[in-house]
């Protein structure tokens, strides 16, 4: 049962924790608002409505029954009410209303009619407290078809104080929560920086402009997320440079063996030698490219539509065939994009005939479809080709070039700018890749 009801208040609560400290701190003002003005309502506002109604309906009867015993004294108690009471009171011979003039959803309606009913009984009576601003209309019926017609102060019949009441009531809660508004704003702040600098740094953002604010505990927390960034951005950084120094120390010796290379005679020592350094050379140009990966650039607004053409551009391949769609703009790093983008469409163009590149926008999402006629991949190594330095050796051998890093820095641009990608065959027989990215 617990666990039922516990479900239902996860799904009606809000999820963000300002407003659920809202609901904590207002909920129990209004709640407490609510009691006191019921309690007020029904044992002293209705009380006190009932006894000044029954009051005043006692009055009007004492006319009638001083005007059907002494008719001679009519002009002498009409001018003591109407001076000592404010009470208009006329004595005429006009047609009775036939339609009601009441309120049905007035309390000061409600309790009027409940007492001129017993007093006078049913069809004796007409009122309308809706007519004049600060009078009660009231008309009697006598048995000699004569009406009494009565204009009272409305506030011998509904205290005045009520309002007055409920404005008190109601004005400082109304400034409490107000006043909780601003405190839980500044207090939650710092949480909302916290989580944004978190998310730009889990896209591989420099986050350098975060500075601890907030209550001390927040504090505490947000001081050791900018020693954990640091410490992450230390370890990368160092990563990338001893990686980068070590291809371009081993560009020195490759060089000389080449150079010595071309000064064999036996030209075919020298071939298969020279193959052999090539090979080389390009495992030294894939590290020095993964490296890149982990240096750090600036995050900016790119365009894809212009960034899929300039790719074109630079590929000058006619068999690469691009679609997209336009205002295709995105946050990103421009160079590692890139990056990513011509490792897909190069290692299709290598191993396929046709490129296709879709380029579509959905409401939050850029979606990048790269499809190829190649061999494609097999089904069960999707998820290996992104490992690093794995290599295929089927249909889509990387014995061509490369050591198995290029998915793998794809892979890794394409998660740290929050997206993700996926593997599939495509409609022209090869591999289909489909990268998403958010807006």
């Amino acid at each position: 049962m617990f666990s039922g009801l516990n479900k239902y208040l996860k799904i009606i609560l809000p999820k963000r924790l300002f407003y659920r400290a809202l609901i904590i701190v207002a909920a129990p003002t209004i709640i407490l608002q609510l009691i006191i003005t019921i309690v007020f309502y029904d044992s002293i506002w209705i009380k006190a409505n009932k006894n000044i109604t029954r009051s005043l309906i006692s009055q009007l009867k004492t006319i009638q029954d001083v005007y059907i015993n002494n008719k001679d004294n009519y002009d002498f108690f009409t001018d003591s009410y109407k001076n000592n009471f404010n009470f208009e009171i006329d004595i005429n011979n006009n047609p009775f209303p036939s339609t009601s003039g009441e309120r049905k959803f007035s309390p000061m309606d409600r309790s009027l009619r409940r007492e001129l009913k017993s007093t006078f009984g049913n069809n004796n009576y007409w009122f309308n407290t809706s007519k004049f601003k600060n009078a009660v209309e009231i008309k009697i019926r006598l048995e000699n078809n004569e009406v009494i017609e009565f204009l009272v102060p409305k506030e011998m019949i509904s205290p005045s104080s009520v309002r007055l009441f409920l404005l008190w009531t109601t004005l400082p809660s109304i400034v409490l929560i107000l006043i909780a508004l601003v405190f839980l704003k500044n207090q939650t702040r710092p949480l909302v920086r916290l989580a944004k600098a978190a998310e730009r740094f889990g896209k591989g953002d420099y986050v350098n402009d975060f500075r601890p604010s907030g209550a001390s505990e927040i504090r505490k927390a947000a001081y050791e997320f900018d020693r954990m960034a640091k410490r992450i951005n230390r370890h990368l950084n160092q990563r990338s440079e001893m990686l980068s120094g070590i291809s371009h120390d081993l560009r020195t010796p490759l060089t000389r063996l080449k150079l010595q290379l071309a000064m064999i005679e036996q030209k075919n020592i020298s071939k298969n030698m020279s193959k052999d350094i090539d090979e080389m050379e390009n495992m030294l140009n894939d590290y020095l490219q993964f490296a890149k990966t982990q240096s750090q650039e600036e995050t900016i607004t790119v365009n894809l539509s212009n960034l899929f053409d300039e790719i074109k551009k630079d590929l000058k391949n006619e068999n690469l065939n691009i679609i997209s769609q336009e205002n295709t703009l995105m946050k990103g790093r421009r160079s590692a994009l890139k990056r990513c983008f011509e490792n897909v469409i190069q290692n299709s163009l290598i191993y396929g005939e046709k490129v296709y590149v879709n380029v579509q926008k959905s409401p939050n999402r850029l979606i990048i479809i790269i499809e190829d006629d190649g061999p494609g991949i097999p089904e069960d190594q999707y998820k290996n080709v992104f490992k690093p330095f794995f290599r295929l050796d089927k249909s889509r051998s990387l014995n061509k070039s490369g050591v198995g890093l290029g998915l793998a820095i794809v892979e890794d641009i394409i998660n740290s700018h929050g997206g993700n990608i996926q593997l599939s065959q495509s409609k022209y027989k090869g591999l289909q890749t489909k990268i998403s990215l958010p807006i």
